[in-house]
């Protein structure tokens, strides 16, 4: 693989390719355990499906941004090596799927060439940063938050405070209080805010998250500084890192830590570490990400439109003035967010001089293109309208945010694409008047897990299943009154009933019907909902719920044709026998080189924390001999003195918890540093001594 290597001018991604490519032949090897295997994998954006021996490669996209030239290029990917198709997804990032494990470095330099990264976009790492799509043109913003964005993923990229923690970790930017990037669902949510002396800042809210138990964000800033805003994060990171779970993957969220501790002990821990922090002041570059070249001003040919009245009703939905004036941006309704590459290829022969140089991903799977003329919009309409990318109703109650589902993902559960497709159908065909309603959004994933974000839709939907008898068939559970307030306040969704997946249709009827019928005039869907509560929206979908009317077609899923079966998907790899204690060793050998590294790159924060974990990785292994699971790296620190240091057994000056905790003392210098690594090289000989006689 020689060739595309050296095509990289980038050395560190170069190395990031090469490690990978070893790193796959080790685990063909047996020689790393699989679910190291598949930490590592996923914190270079490739997610086993469903269907065996093939991968998901995740791009990431920070704040969805992609240029034409990128596009073609991930066209040119999936073509290569996926299914020819990309997949749009609410955190702004595409999706290949059906990929070779072996094919995906190569995939991977191919995509450096036009600076796309596949780096962290999956695992236990800071996931791609999130934007509101219409930063830079949002009328309503106070500034643009896409600068802010960029830097925070650059700042986390690599960074050695996130590269192996319990689990994810999200962040969001609303361009302005409408909250459109949902901050109250996410780790750390933002959004912007300007003092009448034209200082600029962030309210900042911590600890959201949907899932199976969805918790809203905690407001703990109302105004933070921009200059501050990147060591903030960095300091709740690495509480989130030492204190966060480790073992129970559904207790692994940030929100998690703080039930537990509790929001202030996680504030105050998180204000010990800011004396570690490399930087206490992080300027932003506001100019980072510039503004698109705009498309040449130019007479444009008189278009025909092939039908006004729908032009008429595509400029009401999907067409916008931006704050720059004389430009409009355009939404584009992706059906279930995928998109063949061929279409994406004769996508940008129409965009071109139409429109600029830069496409947003939005988090409901569709596209934003900006700077377009007034003059420009008939053929705009017409080149979309002929690749069937002009449908109406962006953002309405006709445009159905889905996941992937049983098709491909590991863990759905029932389908959801299809039925996303036959709901919008339903929208289109019997409830037209809909497609202006941006009030309602509807939402399906297809497990628990909402990757679709149901648990913040006004009409949600997410797979399941239901016991008849002896058999069992496809669910949904309902989920109503969910959404965004603005400002930070959010609404959950309430679970209010689980019917057969097939009655779903009847489910969405049933309530726009009443909704239209019983609501006031100008009355929002939750206000109507709150108005009659719960329990009357579980009384008029009770009888959906019957299941002694069921049909045989009810026990075959949406798209399928094959009787339904609760199956999560098939396992990603074969098992290995290894023996964990040593490979625990082996890895913390491995931080020791990126520890040195970092230090003779001058780096010294990077250098401490590599130490760190060299550190945390060796005791963990000792402690595992003793049969000793630990949950957090708090624990890890705790039970090594308890196990080895207070027993004698192992020879250390003073506890470990001081030796460990020397990190958030002491400023980032040189002589820390030089101290730190030195004492963590120290540790590691001597826990692979004391390994070498347990074994003997």
């Amino acid at each position: 693989m020689q060739s595309f290597r050296t095509e990289l001018e980038n050395p560190i991604v170069e190395k990031d390719i090469i490690d990978l490519e070893k790193k796959i032949r080790a685990f063909r090897e047996g020689k790393i355990h699989d679910e190291k295997f598949r930490s590592l994998r996923l914190a270079r954006g490739i997610y086993g499906q469903r269907q065996p021996g093939v991968q998901m490669v995740r791009i990431k996209l920070p704040f969805g941004k992609v240029t034409f030239k990128q596009l073609l290029r991930i066209a040119e990917i999936s073509d290569e090596y996926g299914s020819r198709n990309l997949h749009l997804t609410t955190r702004q990032d595409i999706q290949i799927h059906y990929v070779s494990l072996e094919r995906t470095p190569e995939l991977w330099a191919k995509l450096e060439q036009d600076d796309i990264t596949l780096r962290e976009a999956c695992g236990n790492t800071v996931r791609n940063v999130t934007a509101s799509p219409a930063s830079g043109i949002d009328p309503q913003e106070p500034f643009d938050v896409s600068p802010y964005a960029h830097a925070t993923f650059e700042y986390f990229l690599r960074n050695p405070v996130c590269q192996e923690m319990g689990r994810k970790f999200k962040i969001s930017f609303s361009s302005s209080d409408a909250d459109t990037a949902f901050s109250y669902i996410h780790d750390i949510g933002v959004i912007p805010k300007l003092k009448s002396n034209g200082e600029r800042g962030f309210k900042v809210l911590l600890g959201g998250g949907l899932g199976a138990q969805p918790i809203l964000a905690n407001i703990v800033e109302e105004f933070l500084p921009e200059d501050q805003l990147i060591p903030y994060i960095e300091a709740i990171i690495r509480v989130f890192d030492r204190y966060g779970e480790r073992n129970n993957r559904n207790k692994a969220r940030m929100k998690y830590l703080i039930q537990k501790i509790g929001l202030e002990e996680v504030l105050r821990l998180a204000e010990i570490e800011r004396t570690a922090i490399k930087v206490k002041s992080y300027k932003i570059d506001r100019d980072a990400v510039p503004q698109p070249a705009l498309p040449e001003e130019t007479a444009f040919a008189e278009v025909s439109i092939s039908n006004p009245f729908r032009y008429e009703q595509w400029l009401a939905t999907n067409v916008f003035e931006q704050k720059q004036k004389g430009f409009y941006g355009v939404y584009i309704k992706v059906p279930v967010g995928d998109i063949s590459s061929d279409t994406a290829r004769e996508l940008v022969k129409v965009l071109q001089r139409l429109v600029a140089d830069e496409i947003r991903v939005t988090q409901n799977q569709g596209l934003l293109l900006k700077f377009a003329r007034k003059e420009a919009l008939p053929a705009l309409y017409e080149g979309l309208a002929k690749l069937e990318l002009a449908a109406l109703g962006f953002d309405s109650v006709a445009d159905v945010t889905t996941c992937p589902g049983t098709d491909t993902c590991n863990l759905g559960i029932s389908n959801s694409m299809t039925m996303a497709r036959v709901l919008e159908d339903l929208i289109y065909n019997e409830y037209e008047d809909f497609i202006y309603n941006r009030d309602i959004k509807i939402k399906i994933s297809g497990c628990m897990n909402s990757c679709s974000q149901h648990g913040l839709a006004h009409i949600g939907f997410h797979g399941s299943s239901l016991k008849a008898g002896t058999k069992v068939l496809p669910s949904v559970q309902v989920m109503l009154g969910g959404g965004t307030v603005g400002d930070g306040i959010g609404r959950a969704a309430d679970r209010v009933i689980k019917v057969p997946s097939k009655r779903a249709t009847d489910v969405l009827r049933t309530l726009l019907d009443d909704y239209k019928t019983l609501s006031t005039e100008g009355e929002l869907y939750n206000d109507y909902y709150d108005r009659q509560g719960k329990d009357y929206f579980y009384r008029l979908l009770k009888p959906l719920a019957d299941l002694t009317t069921l049909t045989n077609d009810e026990f075959v899923d949406w798209g399928h044709q094959e009787t339904f079966v609760t199956a999560i998907g098939v396992g990603e790899c074969a098992g290995v026998i290894i023996d964990l204690v040593a490979t625990l060793l082996y890895e913390s050998e491995e931080k020791l080189g990126w520890a040195n590294q970092s230090f003779q790159a001058g780096a010294w924060s990077d250098a401490i924390y590599h130490s760190y974990n060299t550190l945390l990785s060796s005791a963990k292994a000792l402690l595992l001999d003793k049969s000793v699971n630990t949950s957090t790296q708090a624990a890890v620190i705790r039970e090594f003195d308890a196990n080895y240091v207070e027993k004698g057994e192992f020879d250390i000056e003073g506890s470990f918890n001081d030796l460990v905790l020397q990190i958030n003392q002491h400023e980032p210098s040189e002589e820390f540093a030089t101290a730190y690594l030195a004492q963590a090289t120290a540790f590691l000989e001597k826990s692979k001594a004391k390994r070498e006689a347990l074994v003997q």
